[in-house]
């Protein structure tokens, strides 16, 4: 059916962003702003895998600007596609180029920054901090102890090794600081693709003494690395927003004006509190076996489904978002005309394939294996191309191919391409509606094809977001 769903990425990737030439530094931004957004239905964001913007949680995709422009994305009426940022140094030449029309990443709003970019209203704001560890045995020493050990002034500053991004904020910070005071400070440099989190965690574990995070990121770090102090203040009233091209005039306009609303909402605190308050939530998280920015593991099965998964010739990524919509990874799901198990299937059809509801999660995972490849079967004759052809393999999966193929013959009746998704899924979505499903060339009748075809859009959502987070470094 399809090797890897994945290669389809990268070559579109590819032949896109080499039209762009390889050096984009300094031409100016491509034209993409709010209204072609509306029309393409699609919203894309350039994000940084942390602890706060954007991880994976037992199969769920979150974090504090994801869930934001979630909201956003809906309110606007359009998907939102995660584009994972490699390298923070190069995340505005990736924006004016056309990677992505947004990029989120706790991104402070400077003045140098403003000539390249446009910043949103701020969507928080903070400080800066320094990132230094408490002496050994902090814990039984006295707390003035512990605050004397620790560099409490800016004027300490001096020739102290301080590791930053040089693209950063704070590389500029420390610069004006060493000005000030006159003594210079060692500044050592990373590479973008080093985040603020890991240079904290190489401050806790010893392997640097000194960085500078902002103190929204360093309050949530300092749950789970107990031995970081981040007290003291670099500088006050940090503004963090989103960037978008100088020319995304109607983008920015949109953007400001749903901030400017939602951030007075109960959604919106809740959302908050859930990344930068709940110290109890947070450090639950990021010790659980399925936080998949530090694990890699996104299910109990995941073994079991990369075992499978070549069966069908899918990336076993899809094959787990097809679970997670099933049964949320719980092998003892029951549902709607009970339905069961990891890939839930009805009773008769179960007994098809020879499960029933005391089948293992193996035994449903080979049942549903061989599932798909029936469907296969029934498309492989109809859509010539395998990746066009895996929505169609998801929407009979959830409503029976009858009702997809219906939605395929009302489409040929309507001179639409019967072999692309998009503009077959139409006729699916709008079937639960007398003008089609009383078409003479549908045999299958009345059915909510609006389910189906949700179902479709978050499972490939989903697989988009697994595939994230197991290809990223």
């Amino acid at each position: 059916m399809v090797k890897s769903i994945s290669y389809f990425f990268i070559i579109t990737t590819v032949i896109f962003f080499s039209s762009c030439g390889d050096d984009y530094e300094g031409k100016k931004p491509i034209y993409r702003d709010f209204d072609t957004i509306q029309s393409e239905g699609k919203l894309r964001v350039l994000i940084e895998f942390s602890s706060t913007s954007y991880f994976i949680y037992k199969g769920i995709p979150q974090g504090f600007e994801y869930e934001l422009l979630s909201n956003y994305a809906d309110f606007i009426g359009v998907s939102l596609e995660v584009v994972p940022i490699n390298s923070l140094d190069s995340i505005f030449i990736e924006l004016n180029k056309g990677t992505a029309d947004v990029v989120a990443a706790n991104l402070t709003v400077t003045e140098e920054r403003k000539e390249e970019v446009s910043f949103s209203n701020p969507i928080l704001v903070t400080k800066q901090v320094l990132i230094q560890q408490k002496p050994e045995g902090w814990k039984k020493l006295k707390k003035k102890h512990v605050t004397d050990s620790l560099i409490r002034s800016i004027h300490e500053l001096g020739g102290k090794k301080i590791v930053v991004r040089e693209k950063s904020s704070f590389y500029k910070e420390l610069k004006n600081i060493s000005k000030e005071i006159k003594h210079n400070i060692d500044i050592s440099i990373v590479s973008g693709e080093i985040t603020t989190e890991e240079l904290i965690e190489q401050v806790s574990t010893g392997e640097i003494e000194y960085t500078i995070a902002d103190k929204n990121i360093a309050m949530v770090n300092q749950w789970y690395y107990p031995n970081i102090d981040a007290e003291m203040v670099i500088k006050d009233h940090q503004d963090i927003a989103w960037a978008v091209r100088n020319n995304s005039d109607s983008l920015l306009k949109s953007i400001n004006s749903w901030l400017i609303d939602f951030q007075k909402t109960r959604k919106f605190k809740s959302i908050y509190t859930k990344y930068f308050k709940n110290q109890h939530l947070v450090q639950r998280r990021v010790k659980d076996k399925y936080y998949t920015l530090e694990s890699g593991v996104i299910s109990p099965y995941d073994e079991m489904i990369k075992k499978y998964a070549p069966a069908i010739h899918w990336d076993w990524e899809l094959l787990a978002a097809l679970i997670y919509q099933e049964s949320h990874f719980n092998n003892e799901a029951r549902g709607w005309g009970e339905s069961f198990g990891l890939m839930q299937f009805m009773p008769v059809t179960g007994a098809n394939f020879g499960v029933d509801t005391s089948s293992s999660a193996e035994q449903n995972i080979i049942a549903g294996t061989k599932y798909i490849n029936r469907l296969n079967k029934i498309w492989e004759q109809e859509i010539s191309d395998t990746l066009e052809r895996i929505p169609f393999i998801l929407a009979s999966y959830n409503a029976g191919p009858g009702h997809v193929i219906d939605a395929k013959n009302l489409a040929e009746k309507y001179k639409k391409n019967p072999q692309s998704w998009k503009e077959v899924s139409f006729f699916l979505l709008n079937k639960s509606k007398p003008k089609y499903y009383k078409d003479p060339v549908v045999k299958h009748g009345y059915c909510k094809g609006f389910i189906a075809y949700a179902y479709v859009e978050e499972i490939m959502d989903r697989y988009h977001h697994y595939k994230n987070i197991t290809e990223a470094p």
